[in-house]
């Protein structure tokens, strides 16, 4: 989404975003790459960039992560009886 929504409308490249926010072109790169979650400093540093509200790309990468574990889980959520209250 960071690509898609971000970078591409704007025109920038990923050196330049992470030059613009005082990171390495290689953290926002694994971010992009899915081998890195966002962390807080990056979502601060992002969401100051862009005009958003922080924490925005904490609750992104959340839902993401929560989609794959459902995922991953195959059904076994399924078989969870929920207790009773």
């Amino acid at each position: 989404m960071l690509v898609s929504e971000f970078l591409e409308p704007e025109e920038l490249s990923v050196e330049r975003l992470a030059r613009d926010i005082g990171v390495a072109p290689d953290q926002v790169a694994s971010v992009i790459s899915g081998a890195r979650p966002v962390d807080g400093e990056l979502d601060l540093r992002l969401t100051r960039y862009f005009r958003l509200s922080e924490g925005f790309f904490l609750r992104l990468q959340n839902q993401y992560e929560l989609l794959e574990a459902k995922r991953a889980l195959n059904g076994a959520l399924d078989r969870i009886v929920p207790r009773a209250a």
